[in-house]
């Protein structure tokens, strides 16, 4: 009974660790098709590899076969080895996986998978048969199944995974950091063996090497849990934009990492505030709470002048809570959808975010579309995950429902990524979009030589007004002549914007490799741009 219970464990480590490995990884290398290809790929091999040498173990050397002993031996040996490998990966990911980013995204996010999961994988995997042997090596004298219980061994294990899963998903990912999750699974790897040296049902050979092998696993990865916020803290603080910044406060929760970074005097402020998601600048903002992102006072203006005189308006993706409070500030009745609650809890916490003045849904944007009832004057589209919107955020079926919440006369405006020198990817967005909201105008900021950029668009239904103007009296002082140069220059849709653009639906996607290397270009983009510390959580 003792020996399936060390292989439900071990099972479950293995999925905990794949699933840690995606959301260490999210940072540096993005959600891409690219990035997934790589856990998948890594992790089966890495199972793969380690079922046949498990099997060869077994097999013993020239054809001798290993007595129960050794066999005992080696499977307790196995999750100190794995154990051992975690701590290595944990003490060298921080600051190799900066560089493996920016190296290259796609082979080195593959290098990352086997940094973090070749061998614990490779090890834990190689128990399975090692146990079937063991247990056919002790049963063979009672006649037992020919088998020996493999297929028990294996649904334990399976099982295992499952409840490896649950645990890290829902007890670990929203209250720990991926480090000191991930250094949770090498403890209890390492804690295995002292059951098989003090309760083993069967006789252990070598215990001295197995002993030492077990407590340098325990001690090394107690250790470096219990030094975890030291040793992943010296990495700050940091020097971005000529301003020493510093980690204020972390967020966690299923759906990703909050982390809100602070510098020190900046643009005329005290301080600023980033609102840092996964990889990603969700906001810069002022200690008075006024936004430093170009893109918000973008979208407060977008929607004055498309829909003067509006009083409703819908802002998907909440973020810091700028947009929402800016435009409830102007007395329009506003809704605020954001699926993560850890969002919500930073923008009311640190970014003076109200929820008495704005009506907050905690839902994910697309079930909040498909029962909206239609009102609105204005949907705020400003929704990003990763590498930018995903593309399940920018199909025809999600534009139809999206369609449906406006007002007559009513108008969504977009707030997306787009990369200049890869116009194909965000013509399939224009394309996708017309087919629901087919009068579009689209305002790019002018950033000289910069290749990827925000990009706003407006679309309607209905032929769009002329633009009423804006009132941009607060806006920063550094985004004014940006801003008021954008909006004179809106840029209607032409074949060249929409050249070889394909319709994305729920059911086709024909055009994920393209959407792929516009993650992609993104995530380099933000790799050049930050420093290494802000990607560790």
């Amino acid at each position: 009974m003792m020996l399936q219970a060390i292989i439900f464990v071990t099972g479950g480590a293995i999925l905990a660790l794949e699933l840690l490995a995606s959301r260490i990884m999210t940072p540096y290398f993005g959600v891409s098709l690219y990035i997934w290809s790589g856990i998948l790929s890594i992790t089966l091999v890495s199972l793969a590899l380690g079922y046949w040498w498990g099997g060869r173990l077994a097999g013993g050397h020239r054809g001798q076969a290993l007595t129960v002993e050794k066999l005992a031996h080696l499977f307790a040996l196995m999750p100190a080895a794995a154990s051992i490998a975690i701590v290595v990966a944990c003490l060298a990911y921080p600051y190799l996986f900066y560089q493996l980013a920016r190296f290259d995204l796609v082979a080195g996010a593959f290098l990352a998978c086997i940094v973090l999961l070749f061998v614990p994988l490779f090890a834990t995997s190689a128990m399975n048969p090692l146990l079937v042997a063991l247990l056919l090596r002790r049963s063979a004298a009672k006649g037992a199944p020919a088998d020996a219980g493999a297929g028990k061994v294996f649904f334990v294990s399976t099982i295992g995974s499952v409840a490896g899963v649950v645990v890290t998903a829902f007890g670990m990912i929203p209250y720990l950091s991926n480090f000191v999750s991930t250094l949770l699974v090498a403890v209890v790897l390492a804690a295995l063996p002292l059951l098989m040296l003090y309760r083993s049902p069967v006789t252990l050979a070598q215990r001295k090497p197995l002993t030492v092998t077990t407590l340098i696993a325990l001690l090394s990865s107690l250790g470096l849990l219990a030094g975890a916020d030291a040793y992943t803290g010296r990495m700050w603080p940091v020097n971005y934009n000529n301003t020493s910044w510093a980690p204020e406060a972390v967020y966690r929760s299923m759906f990703g990492t909050i982390k809100i970074i602070k510098s020190g005097p900046r643009d005329g402020e005290a301080f600023n505030r980033m609102f840092f998601q996964d990889g990603l600048v969700q906001n810069m903002v002022g200690a008075r709470n006024q936004s430093m992102s170009l893109y918000t006072w973008a979208l407060e203006a977008l929607a004055q002048s498309y829909r003067p005189g509006l009083k409703t308006a819908l802002v998907l993706g909440n973020g810091a809570g700028m947009v929402p409070m800016r435009l409830a500030g102007l007395g329009i009745a506003v809704t605020a959808v954001d699926i993560d609650p850890a969002a919500l809890r930073a923008a009311r916490e640190l970014f003076g975010f109200d929820s008495n003045r704005v009506n907050t849904v905690q839902a994910d944007a697309r079930t909040f579309l498909r029962g909206c009832d239609g009102g609105y004057d204005v949907v705020v589209v400003d929704l990003f995950h990763g590498d930018g919107v995903p593309d399940y955020l920018i199909t025809r079926d999600i534009f139809s429902d999206l369609k449906r919440c406006l007002a007559a006369g009513g108008v969504a405006v977009f707030n997306t990524f787009a990369d200049l020198e890869n116009p194909r990817p965000y013509a399939h967005f224009l394309t996708t979009l017309r087919t629901e909201l087919p009068y579009i105008v689209l305002y790019r900021p002018d950033y000289g030589l910069t290749t990827h950029v925000n990009s706003f668009v407006v679309a309607g239904r209905a032929p769009l007004p002329a633009p009423a103007g804006a009132d941009l009296a607060q806006v920063p002082a550094k985004h004014f002549d940006t801003l008021a140069a954008m909006l004179r220059n809106p840029q209607p849709l032409d074949q060249q914007l929409l050249r070889d653009g394909r319709v994305i639906t729920d059911a086709i996607n024909p055009v994920a490799a393209d959407m792929a290397s516009s993650q992609l270009a993104n995530r380099r983009y933000v790799i050049d741009a930050l420093p290494a510390a802000f990607f560790v959580n």
